[in-house]
């Protein structure tokens, strides 16, 4: 029997305990080697592009630089998702590290307890991780590797508790006593290949982004749902019914259901709660994961680090908690 690749030696490159190890020389050259690659991890400007920066620290010991042709002082975070971060940059290697360890997503409370940060801190942390993964599905596409794909949806949020007694509880299933926070994740995947994820207002609010995204001449398949039923204008359907089976004739959505039960498992046993505005975020971080499950730990921790690395600072977390106090 072959043996799972989780639980092979290729799947475990980086340990924990080796980042813990490392002394913050070696967590800089790290970071230096993945923002500038092209120099091999020598400092470019970020105003002006020079390659001629002088060395110094800062009385906290953070490694900075100063431009001789501008003048201009940076880090090695400057102008990138982690700019302006207090923490050494070990530190942040270990959170990669932790992040990426875990299959099904990590818990933001769990976080904070393992680097010893204030909650507050992981969590505008780990999102900002999930901001840096985000960056793989600009711009994707599906159908141009794979020639088939599923597609599916699942329903987020909006939960409504229902009262003691009997006589007082409501039909949830009508829309008068809906929340209207209630929120659909679409998403559509390769058989055997990447995975592409949106949220929307209800499944048939998909379709125009399905037809976007997808390639033309792909075999799609689906389930019954009424929703996808303006597919079969645009592309080759084979529609599945859950109630008689799984799988039959060729059709089958288990690529996409793969994928919701990542994403569920994650809810339930981790984050507890992810609908609202961060619901497309947790989306795409378990596509990410989905994708990258073959990929070793330590690969997955420097493409999280170089996708951090590469991207500007977060529109949506920089300041996150003094844009909230009093709200």
């Amino acid at each position: 029997m072959a043996q799972h690749f989780l639980l092979s030696a290729k799947a475990k490159t980086l340990t924990l305990a080796t980042v813990f190890r490392m002394s913050d020389a070696e967590a800089e050259t790290m970071f230096r080697k993945v923002r500038w690659p092209d120099t091999d991890g020598a400092p470019v400007c970020a105003k002006c592009g020079g390659l001629d920066a002088y060395e110094y620290r800062r009385e906290t010991g953070a490694l900075c630089f100063e431009c001789r042709a501008c003048k201009a002082h940076f880090s090695v975070t400057s102008g990138t998702l982690f700019a302006s971060h207090k923490l050494p940059l070990r530190a942040y290697l270990a959170a990669i590290a932790i992040f990426c360890n875990e299959v099904k997503g990590k818990s933001m409370l769990a976080m904070s307890r393992d680097l010893g940060l204030a909650y507050k801190t992981a969590f505008v942390l780990c999102h900002k991780m999930r901001e840096a993964m985000s960056e793989e599905f600009k711009g994707r596409v599906i159908g141009d590797d794979h020639p088939e794909a599923s597609v599916d949806g699942a329903y987020f949020g909006g939960h409504i508790r229902q009262a003691n007694l009997k006589e007082n509880r409501i039909d949830r299933r009508l829309w008068v006593h809906q929340t209207g926070k209630r929120k659909v994740v679409v998403v559509i995947r390769e058989h055997g290949g990447e995975t592409l994820p949106g949220v929307f207002k209800s499944e048939g609010a998909a379709v125009n982004w399905i037809a976007s995204r997808v390639v033309k001449g792909t075999k799609l398949n689906a389930d019954e749902a009424p929703s996808w039923n303006d597919l079969h204008a645009r592309f080759e359907v084979k529609r599945i019914n859950h109630q008689q089976a799984y799988s039959l004739n060729g059709a089958c959505t288990n690529w996409a259901e793969s994928y919701f039960s990542r994403l569920r498992r994650g809810e339930a046993g981790h984050h507890h709660h992810i609908a609202g505005p961060y619901l497309l975020r947790f989306a795409q971080e378990a596509a990410w994961r989905e994708d990258n499950r073959r990929v070793s730990n330590g690969e997955q921790v420097r493409r999280v680090a170089t996708l951090a690395m590469s991207r500007k600072p977060s529109v949506d977390f920089s300041g996150y908690w003094q844009r909230h106090i009093g709200k």
